[in-house]
């Protein structure tokens, strides 16, 4: 090869190399651009007889700096940080709202069961009770007000899931359009640099969206999974997601492929982890669920003790109390794919504050029994008998099944979940504020003896048909038979003493014994000292409560009676623990965030180590193709000399 073939070769040859570093530095800036390097290479030289003489140089290809292992860390780490982020960025919001010591549900908790206690130290007062109701009013309105938030928080994440689902549609779409290009370029042996850097950068965007895994296929194309592992991108075949009311709860919106012909298929909620569409739908399902069962628990405990209290009492008509509260009803939605010819329905009412979770549950028929499955625990319990005779109550809710069931029927019960959106006050007359207590007691002073009779209760079976009392009961000591008589006929009669309960057949003298406590049909008192022969004690109806107020201290005194969670926490207690489990989650999820920014960061650096291009390096490698071409530019001038001088010699 001639002289000024080789100058030629090299001049070639730098000229790539300066358009590839102007390039490098060109696209310096732009996201997902990955550095260039010319590799460089001899032609075959020639044998002259007296030795090789080489024959130039050439350019074998223009090199893409990448390395796949650190781009996958950097994705972790992004998809990583993109859902910490979503996370965070929900449960501050809730964090907020829960916590705030003004606008939180503590105050206004507070100003309604100082109300109660104003009623009970003025049971007569018309203003006591009037203010009463308007606290009540404050705390149904709180606890509405906090549920509305929640529910617009819960709708903002359903578009947020939605908006989502179509951007990673759009992100498939292309992945799958530049595998098909990319593929038909790559036939020769070169490779598209610059169509690489651009889907990789796809792949980067949509990793943000979602987790995924990245498969290298035939020919450069890439396989892209989402999750743990459901394809979305195969070859130039992109697969489409889409969104759709969740079948067992139309409130949350769920994510699944669509057919062709449009048949869309739920993916399970689990399956979609990482990224923001991940972080959502585990806040959806773990933060903002647990913060509206666990509120609305606190609501409906409040209704249920506080009703059941109420029921106990007595009006300033005399009559016995109502519900306070309207009853709570469990939230309840038959699975969008029950059998059509399926007539069952299941209804749930909350009326043990005490048992009550905030956990769901999941109602199924089997074909022969229905099964209730607390949703946090896996605990089954099957409804027995069905047909039911009468509603079972498992954990503080009594269900009631009715029509006719078909097999697999799917019914999801939310207890709490609507409950404090729910709650409302039944009571508008305020003397039907039940604040006086429906039994009195007494002795005359005619007794000889120095036994005193203690202030009648009632507990549930007062309100038993037949156990309310619509006349005095007069009961007499027999001193020499150390007996009490006179009890109603047709209740038997339970003396309790030193912890021990024994139980008399209605209509039978009772022992009597210094302190004990004495009951029948619901009624409960004590009778204390010695009574002398004769005696008599009297239990009988209220007939002028206007002026009681035992039943109100009682109702005053649920503030500070562990009524939740099995006898273990106060209404207080139970929303203190609902702020502390939002606040830790969201502290957690912040830290994590920040030490997944710095993964991000360090990933980054390790990556940019490889791909990122470095601008003192290339104004290095500028100066060195300039020489490089100019070098070549003489060799190719002296051979042109050289030619010149032999044309010379030959005139």
């Amino acid at each position: 090869m001639s002289l000024l073939s080789i100058g030629r070769s090299g001049l070639l040859a730098a000229q790539v190399g300066l358009s590839t570093t102007g390039n490098n530095i060109t696209n310096a800036n732009v996201p997902g651009y990955s550095r260039q390097g010319v590799v460089q290479t001899d032609t075959p030289s020639q044998n002259t007889g007296a030795g090789f003489v080489g024959t130039g140089t050439e350019v074998s290809s223009v090199r893409r700096y990448y390395d796949n292992f650190l781009a996958n860390q950097l994705r972790g780490a992004e998809t990583n940080q993109a859902s910490l982020e979503g996370f965070y960025k929900q449960i501050s919001q809730i964090d907020n709202l829960l916590a705030d010591p003004t606008a939180g549900l503590s105050p206004v908790m507070q100003d309604f069961f100082n109300g109660v206690q104003n009623a009970a130290a003025s049971p007569a007062s018309a203003a006591a009770r009037q203010s009463m109701l308007s606290t009540s009013e404050s705390l149904a309105a709180r606890f509405q007000g906090m549920s509305a938030r929640l529910n617009e928080i819960s709708e903002g994440v359903n578009s947020q899931v939605v908006s989502s689902v179509g951007e990673i549609n759009s992100y498939a779409r292309q992945i799958a359009e530049l595998n098909n290009t990319i593929s038909g370029l790559s036939s020769g042996g070169d490779l598209p640099n610059d169509l690489l850097d651009h889907r990789d950068q796809l792949i980067t965007d949509l990793n943000k969206l979602v987790k995924t895994n990245v498969i290298q296929g035939d020919n450069n194309t890439l396989t892209v999974q989402m999750g743990t592992g459901q394809p979305l991108v195969v070859g130039n075949t992109a697969f489409t997601l889409g969104t759709a009311q969740a079948a067992n709860d139309p409130s949350k919106m769920s994510v699944g492929y669509v057919a062709p012909n449009g048949k869309f298929t739920p993916l399970p909620d689990k399956v979609i982890t990482g990224g923001q569409l991940g972080g959502l739908i585990e806040f959806r399902n773990t933060a903002l669920d647990g913060a509206q069962n666990q509120l609305g628990q606190v609501a409906a405990s409040l209704a249920t003790s506080f009703n059941a209290q109420h029921q106990l009492g007595q009006d300033q008509n005399g009559a016995l109390g109502g519900t306070f509260f309207n009853p709570i009803q469990a939230y309840v939605n038959p699975n969008a794919n029950n059998a059509p010819q399926s007539t069952a329905e299941v209804k749930g009412t909350v009326v043990d504050a005490g048992k009550l979770t905030a956990s769901d549950y999941s109602v199924d028929f089997d074909g022969t029994n229905f099964n209730v499955k607390r949703l946090s625990d896996g605990q089954v319990t099957q409804i027995n008998p069905f047909p039911q005779t009468e509603p079972q109550v498992i954990d503080g809710v009594a269900y009631s099944i009715t029509g006719a069931p078909a097999q697999n029927d799917n019914f999801l019960v939310r207890p709490t979940y609507a409950a404090a959106k729910d709650l409302t006050v039944a009571v508008n007359d305020p003397t039907k504020i039940a604040l006086a207590a429906p039994v009195t007691t007494g002795a005359p002073i005619a007794n000889t003896g120095s036994a005193k009779i203690s202030a009648g209760t009632v507990d549930q079976n007062y309100l038993a048909p037949g156990n309310a009392l619509t006349a005095p009961v007069t009961l007499t000591f027999d001193k020499a038979a150390g007996t009490l008589a006179g009890f109603p006929a047709g209740q038997d009669v339970t003396v309790t003493a030193n912890g021990n309960t024994t139980t008399y057949p209605a209509g039978t003298p009772v022992p009597f014994t210094d302190g004990a406590a004495i009951g029948f049909g619901g009624v409960s008192f004590s009778i204390s000292g010695a009574p002398g022969n004769g005696d008599t004690f009297t239990v009988g109806p209220n007939t002028s409560g206007v002026g009681d107020s035992r039943n109100g201290a009682l109702l005053a005194g649920l503030q500070s009676k562990n009524v939740m969670n099995n006898g273990t926490a106060t209404f207080q207690g139970a929303y203190a623990q609902v702020v502390n489990v939002v606040g830790n989650k969201a502290r957690e999820a912040q830290i994590g965030m920040n030490a997944a920014d710095a993964a991000v960061v360090q990933a980054t650096k390790a990556h940019q180590s490889v791909s990122g291009v470095n601008l003192d390096e290339e104004a290095a490698n500028l100066l060195r193709y300039q020489q490089a071409y100019q070098a070549a530019g003489k060799v190719m001038q002296i051979a042109s000399t050289l030619f010149d001088t032999l044309l010379s010699l030959g005139r």
